[in-house]
This record gives structure tokens, C-alpha cells and sequence, in this order.
């Protein structure tokens, strides 16, 4: 009598091709690699995120508990009463309407000024345009300090001071932003441009209708950073203005703090208030931000 051998059922990666099986190991290395990866971005976002915890947990605790000892994260007894005080001792509603009529046209200027320099830098071969954006990489070596006098100047003598257009026009102009769009562009393959070219397309339509509509994730990327450098921006509106209706919400943070002492419980509420816009802008568009892809026009 004999018997036969039974055939033994494939593993998953015995059915698989060759080329297609995974090395058993793989997996584990894998995971292996990325737990310190890991661990190590969980130690730098608690690096990070502490400070702010603590601020704004801070905000919520008595004058008289700021400053007690031992110190303590959770406040015992948490109270508003430092935010309101913040927004009736100070005129914030003008503040916050200044500040965001600021920032809206800046921002607004600063994205398509930006868009069309990249785009001529990036898809134009000219001389003159290397040496100007030579030029204006060359602004990011000067501190800002630097050039607050001779702009002053200029703005004085435009008849500009104490406006809103003093604080905006000189802030249009960004060598980021420039310096963004113009490396996003030469990303864009050339063909493109060629094709819409053939078919016809004018220069301001190739603009308006291709590489605007590619170029979306990078306008919402510098939006979100133009919005907050001019909200943030402290010094030049401080030179610029000196009538108190006109006022942004940094300067109006700034006549909190009295001469003589400081109402740290007030300051801490005004400033986690001066905080909630812009916190609420990134987590509205932060899903689209460098969320491009800029073979979407091209066929395989």
C-alpha cells in the first residue's frame, strides 16, 4: 500500500511573482526604523507645544496665581475675567477691524504681485530679469531694521503717513514670495506652456487660465504666511501711525502694559485673543496647502 504526499497550500507570497514577493523581514525593519522617527517628533511637538499650553492655560488663571509658588500648569480657580478686562479696557473691536482691513488687502496684493513676478522670473529668459531677482534676493540679506529709515522716509514724503496705505504698499513686495513662485514655475514643464502656445493661447490667457490654477497651493501657502506677518507685524505700524482709531491689534496689545507695572493676566488674555484669527485661518486651509500637482495638464 502506498500513499501520496499531499500537495501543501501556498502562502500569500508563494502565489505572488518574484519580482512581487516581500522579504518577511521587510515589515518588521520597517516598523523598526520608524519608531525612533517617531518618537522623536513626538519629543520636538511636545518641545513645542508646551510653552503654548502653558501660556494659554496661563490666561486663564487669577493674577494672584500667576505668580504663586509651587507653580502649576492646571489653573485651580480658571477665570475669564482677564479676557474681558483685555477687551473692555482696550478699543479691540476697532483694533481687530484695522488689522484685518490690513492684512485682507496686503495679503491680497502681496499673492498676485508675487505670482506675476515668479511666473516672468521662471518662464522668461532675459539677463535683466536674473540680475532683478538677483536684486531682490539681495533684500533678504538686510535686516528689516535697516531699511525702516530710508522707508519712513519714502512713505513720509508719498504723503502716506498715519494711513493704511503707508502700512500696506511698502509691504506688497516680498522677496518669499517672489522667491516661492518662481521655483514652484520652473517645476511646471515647459511643454505645457509650448502646447498652449500652439493652440494659440495668448500670454495672459496661458497665465490666467494654466499656471494660476496650478499654482493654487502655493497662493493659499503665502496667503496663510502674508496674513500672519502683516496680524504679527509690530514695529512698522508703530512708526506709521499715531492716531489711537487706527490702532492694530499689536499696538493695542502694547498700550496695555502700563508704565509703572504690568497686569499680566489682562496682557495674557489680550494676547491669546490677538491669537484666535490666526489659528482659525490655518486650520480652515491648511488641507490645501502644497497640495499641488503640476503634471495635471500633461498626459502619460
Amino acid at each position: 500500500m502506498t500513499t501520496t504526499d499531499m500537495p501543501r497550500p501556498l502562502d500569500a507570497d508563494a502565489k505572488q511573482p518574484v519580482s512581487k514577493q516581500r522579504p518577511r523581514n521587510a515589515v518588521g525593519g520597517g516598523i523598526r526604523r520608524a519608531v525612533p522617527a517617531t518618537t522623536l517628533l513626538w519629543i520636538l511637538a511636545f518641545l513645542y507645544g508646551f510653552p503654548v499650553l502653558w501660556f494659554i492655560l496661563s490666561s486663564l488663571k487669577p493674577a494672584s496665581d500667576l505668580f504663586s509658588y509651587p507653580l502649576t500648569l492646571v489653573p485651580h480657580n480658571p477665570t475669564l475675567s482677564g479676557f474681558k478686562a483685555a477687551w473692555d479696557s482696550a478699543n479691540f473691536s476697532q483694533y481687530f477691524i484695522n488689522t484685518a482691513i490690513v492684512c485682507v488687502i496686503t495679503t491680497i496684493l502681496t499673492v498676485g504681485v508675487s505670482c506675476c513676478t515668479g511666473y516672468a522670473l521662471a518662464k522668461y529668459d532675459n539677463k535683466w530679469l536674473k540680475v532683478f531677482f538677483l536684486c531682490i534676493l539681495a533684500t533678504t540679506m538686510l535686516p528689516s531694521e535697516v531699511m525702516l529709515a530710508p522707508e519712513f522716509l519714502v512713505v513720509r514724503n508719498l504723503g502716506l503717513y498715519n494711513s493704511f496705505a503707508g502700512i500696506i504698499l511698502p509691504a506688497v513686495l516680498t522677496a518669499t514670495g517672489c522667491f516661492m513662485f518662481r521655483q514652484f514655475f520652473l517645476t511646471v514643464p515647459d511643454e505645457l506652456v509650448e502646447a498652449a502656445r500652439i493652440d494659440g493661447a495668448r500670454e495672459l490667457a496661458i497665465f490666467a487660465r494654466i499656471m494660476v490654477p496650478l499654482s493654487r497651493p502655493i497662493m493659499l501657502t503665502l496667503a496663510i504666511l502674508s496674513f500672519q506677518w502683516r496680524w504679527n507685524d509690530y514695529i512698522w505700524p508703530l512708526l506709521m501711525l499715531n492716531d489711537p482709531n487706527k490702532f492694530t491689534v499689536q499696538i493695542g496689545i502694547q498700550s496695555i502694559v502700563g508704565a509703572q507695572n504690568i497686569n499680566w493676566s489682562v496682557l495674557l488674555g489680550a494676547s491669546v485673543i490677538s491669537m484666535i484669527p490666526l489659528i482659525a485661518i490655518f486650520l480652515v486651509f491648511q488641507r490645501y496647502v502644497m497640495g499641488a500637482d503640476i503634471n495635471a495638464g500633461l498626459k502619460d
